[in-house]
């Protein structure tokens, strides 16, 4: 699918159903389309907004959220189901709705993220990566009314900054308006490795992998003052790039 995951947030807490929308407007992938507090309007809400994913709590009055989710496999465009709930006892059923997700209540950042990424695994497949003869070597990026040609191997870490995208180099730092997750596709063919939503690094220049909290780590680079926080989620993989 091209464009952002377009999103329908269901609960019948309307503090539950806020909470959500906060957290998933960090996520530049996810578009929130709508919300519904019960059963039934999520079902109409479903029809008119075409989503390519709910966000369902389960325990709802008069229809719940698994009865909404045996409903949504009757429509023509079946969305992907992210249950929520304050108990684990449904997961199993969950998982028998072919639920991309089971989130626990009240919702952890570093869950959501994993939903976030296995619904962009799911519904925004990456394109196959083109022959390096045919890729540029360069990134443009606008400054002073100026068409800059970056080295990516000058390029320290990329972020997100509100709604812009800032692009650290070694003398300079560029901004763009590019989202990240399109910077990350533009620089596919250079060391640049993920190490939190909002953060790009490049690998040459990672100078120390420092233990910080809950499983989180801090990155220092070479020719940078800034240290830079490492979800734990990508601490692994993070890891295993860099070592021999």
């Amino acid at each position: 699918m091209k464009g952002p995951i377009k999103a329908l947030i269901v609960d019948d807490e309307r503090f539950s159903r806020e909470e959500l929308i906060y957290l998933l407007k960090a996520y530049e992938s996810i578009d929130i389309v709508g919300e519904a507090d019960s059963g039934d309007e999520a079902l109409m809400k479903a029809i008119q907004l075409q989503p390519d994913v709910i966000f369902l709590d389960v325990e709802m009055p008069r229809m719940d959220g698994m009865q909404v989710a045996r409903s949504l496999q009757e429509l023509k465009k079946v969305p992907a189901i992210v249950f929520g709930t304050a108990y684990p006892d449904f997961a199993v059923e969950a998982f028998r709705h072919e639920a991309v997700d089971y989130l626990l209540k009240p919702f952890e950042e570093e869950q959501l993220g994993d939903a976030i990424a296995r619904l962009e695994k799911k519904l925004m497949p990456t394109e196959p990566i083109p022959s390096r003869e045919s890729k540029p070597s360069k990134l443009a990026v606008e400054k002073d009314e100026e068409i800059h040609y970056l080295d990516p191997a000058n390029i320290l870490y990329v972020y997100r900054d509100d709604r812009l995208t800032k692009i650290v180099g070694k003398d300079h730092v560029y901004e763009t308006k590019w989202a990240l997750k399109e910077v990350e596709e533009r620089l596919r063919e250079f060391p640049f490795f993920r190490i939190h939503k909002s953060y790009l690094v490049n690998l040459d220049y990672v100078a120390r992998l420092i233990p910080w909290f809950n499983g989180a780590y801090e990155l220092e680079l070479r020719g940078s003052k800034d240290k830079l926080s490492v979800s734990r989620n990508y601490v692994k993989e993070l890891r295993k790039q860099l070592e021999l």
